[in-house]
């Protein structure tokens, strides 16, 4: 059990190093053809990789992976994994208060039984991370899922 001390701490490194993704992934398995995938990344000089690995035993989930920059990342993905993680870290967030207040709206409208309705309207939700997270690369959106939606019979 994370001490508010331990929490405040991971918070602001989220604020600092951190970000808090959504994501439409195309999926051919998929019932719907999209999955709506949740994460958090930490980011850290892989010299300091140590902080990290410490953040990752407290989730008690995740990895981390050195990259080719002489930078590390920590990286939670799974809703229910971002969810729980979120869950403590909320009242302690300040920079990404507004981006765990919106995960925690997406967590909330996810429907125990998807219909591509539903996937839509989560799907507007996810578009609003891109004005959050300057994304410049997100290309599935709530209208890709519309028109994929329009071109193949939704079960």
């Amino acid at each position: 059990m994370l001490s508010n001390t331990d929490k405040a701490y991971i918070a602001g490194f989220l604020d600092g190093d951190g970000c808090v993704m959504f994501q439409l992934v195309r999926r051919k398995d998929y019932v719907y053809g999209y999955q709506v995938r949740a994460s958090i990344i930490f980011y850290q000089k892989t010299v300091h990789r140590d902080h990290l690995e410490w953040i990752k035993e407290q989730f008690k989930c995740g990895y981390v992976r050195d990259r080719n920059d002489g930078m590390s990342e920590y990286t939670i993905v799974g809703i229910k994994s971002v969810h729980d993680v979120l869950l403590q870290l909320a009242p302690f967030t300040r920079l990404k208060k507004p981006h765990v207040s919106l995960a925690l709206r997406i967590f909330k409208a996810l429907p125990k039984r998807f219909t591509s309705e539903r996937l839509i309207a989560v799907g507007k939700l996810v578009d609003e991370f891109k004005g959050l997270n300057y994304s410049k690369r997100r290309q599935n959106t709530a209208a890709t899922l519309e028109e994929f939606f329009n071109r193949h019979d939704s079960p």
